[in-house]
């Protein structure tokens, strides 16, 4: 994709959405990191409606070490994977006491530490806590990236150095929400709304439907 046509592309989403936020709820820090950990696997949705009882009775890594791995199970249960997460989001909370008084680290070493915390983790919550221009690349940037021809590549990582080579410095602090909130919403999986979609002129997808 030329120069150009990725500024445009990204004028377009900007032009729409010029503060664009995640669909995650949370109040602080901590908690936009369990519910970035509860949400692989799961959707938006789906941790949004458990994490208002959880952060009730554990609104810090404290209260969520006392109230442990059993008591966080009975509260996440809903959710894919939740043995895992229950036990990844005790432990996470033992370490955040632990190691760091209680506070998420800014350091991107530190935060994949963490247990649950991968690289597209990590980023997420670099970018929205800290205001750093990282790219989260999930399963909807991933397809929008490779679809489009804004950054192709075989794994996530991969994408991820693309888009960093050729997103405009400008767009770079919200351009994984853009391209997350536009997979979700307009570019899905099965049944992509390309009829409705803002940067259809700039898509090189030989699939592209026809508005």
């Amino acid at each position: 994709m030329l120069t150009e046509d990725i500024h445009a592309l990204f004028a377009a989403l900007k032009a729409a959405n010029p503060e664009p936020r995640s669909e995650l709820h949370y109040r602080t820090p901590f908690q936009l990191a369990v519910a970035v950990l509860l949400s692989a696997q799961s959707t938006d949705q789906g941790v949004n409606r458990v994490t208002p009882a959880l952060f009730t009775v554990a609104p810090t890594p404290e209260a969520l070490l006392a109230l442990g791995e059993d008591g966080i199970r009975e509260r996440i249960r809903s959710l894919g994977l939740f043995n895992n997460k229950a036990r990844n989001l005790a432990a996470l909370a033992e370490i955040l006491v632990r190691d760091h008084g209680g506070q998420l680290p800014r350091d991107r070493e530190a935060l994949q530490a963490l247990p649950g915390i991968g690289r597209k983790s990590a980023n997420v919550i670099l970018n929205v806590v800290y205001g750093e221009p990282t790219l989260a690349v999930d399963t909807h940037v991933f397809r929008v990236s490779n679809r489009t021809g804004l950054a192709a590549g075989k794994t996530p990582e991969a994408v991820e150095k693309g888009l960093l080579a050729v997103v405009p410095p400008a767009f770079l602090l919200h351009a994984h929400h853009w391209l997350i909130l536009h997979g979700r919403h307009v570019c899905q999986a099965k049944s992509p709304r390309c009829g409705e979609c803002l940067i259809r002129s700039w898509c090189q997808w030989p699939e592209k439907r026809s508005a």
